[in-house]
């Protein structure tokens, strides 16, 4: 079996505003250890890949920091998307790079930015997903179980009826694919026993995209078609033109939610997506009161506080719940149960023109 990774790195990770800017997303910090979340990714993936097998799509500037940070990667894997235009037209691209080389690949699209605890679990159970999306013309996904009513995700239901055993793994039919909930919502999905988490992670053959855009997205296979030929020839100039004309569309919306049969395997490896600050709390050790920190703090009558700020110390006082990130030109304070509201401060910025501060 021939599986190449697709590690999807051009995230701009605004809800680790200030942290996070356009410059340097998330996915080039050390947020979890001393290395950046990409190279936590390909490390993760190489007990079971060659760097000649795994590849990753972000824009032009992004692509050259990922060849300084990860030069075990062919230069010629590293793929660069023309404009940023959400995950479904950079992965119809990766994998018609692919597509072009073996159209019986298997295509294992992925986050540059998730933590995996359980790394040998996690590869046993991409392996398998590997072998299930070879055997079948279908698309394969990994369900988070949840360990409570999250309004931050969105959820994948399962069809009740027998999983197909491969490689040791059950994989369910998906039932639907629902987006991020709100609270009540949220918690008659977990009351329910047949909602997960949903990863973003997504294993198909090369051959078995095409076949799937045509027959669910219709309006992105001419697209499709117009990539491939680009990459038989090498017309790079050409790609522009198709990213100008194609819509911005992650590929839940484009094919994920319409597309059949899709198959979910339990993705119980000890899975984050890191997706806000208070994220953290779980990650990050943490003293008798709660308190995480990164730098030098004195806390005084504080608890369960989150504090970034490595060059200078900082001192809490009765307070409870808060994120406290500063850096060189900005400072945020929020509280633990707003940080999914951080986004938001980004987008007034850009509408002030704000510039230097994205």
């Amino acid at each position: 079996m021939d599986i190449r990774a697709l590690i999807m790195a051009g995230g701009v990770g605004t809800r680790f505003w200030p942290l996070s800017r356009k410059q340097k997303p998330k996915q080039f910090l050390p947020i979890i250890s001393s290395k950046t979340m990409i190279e936590e990714t390909v490390l993760r993936l190489l007990p079971l890949l060659s760097p000649s097998q795994i590849y990753t799509i972000a824009n032009r500037a992004q692509s050259e920091a990922i060849i300084n940070l990860l030069p075990q990667i062919p230069e010629k894997n590293v793929l660069v998307e023309p404009k940023g235009k959400n995950t479904a037209p950079s992965l119809m691209l990766a994998t018609a790079a692919v597509y072009c080389q073996n159209p019986d690949a298997v295509v294992a699209a992925l986050p540059s930015d998730h933590l995996v605890l359980d790394a040998t679990r996690f590869l046993k159970k991409l392996e398998a997903a590997g072998q299930a999306a070879l055997e079948n013309p279908l698309i394969v996904t990994f369900g988070i179980p949840p360990s409570f009513p999250s309004t931050a995700y969105g959820y994948i239901q399962i069809s009740p009826q027998k999983p197909a055993p491969i490689s040791g793994e059950s994989f369910f039919p998906v039932q639907k694919f629902k987006e991020k909930p709100g609270k009540d919502q949220a918690e008659k999905f977990i009351a329910a026993g047949d909602h997960f988490w949903n990863s973003g992670m997504f294993l198909w053959q090369a051959k078995t995209l095409p076949f799937m855009l045509e027959r669910y997205a219709p309006d992105l296979f001419p697209f499709w078609e117009k990539m491939v030929k680009a990459c038989r020839t090498e017309q790079g100039s050409l790609l522009f033109s198709i990213f100008d004309e194609m819509p911005s569309i992650s590929i839940d919306y484009a094919l994920m939610e319409r597309a059949q049969p899709v198959w979910m395997c339990r993705g119980d490896f000890g899975w984050s997506d890191v997706g806000s600050w208070s994220s953290l709390f779980d990650l990050w050790p943490k003293d008798d009161k709660g308190n995480a920190f990164r730098g030098e703090c004195v806390l005084l009558d504080s608890i369960d506080c989150l504090v970034h700020n490595p060059k200078k110390i900082t001192a809490l006082v009765g307070v409870e719940a808060l994120i406290v990130v500063d850096t060189e030109d900005a400072l945020l304070v929020c509280r633990k149960d707003c940080d999914q509201k951080v986004k938001k401060i980004v987008e007034i910025l850009d509408n002030k023109k704000k510039k230097e501060y994205l």
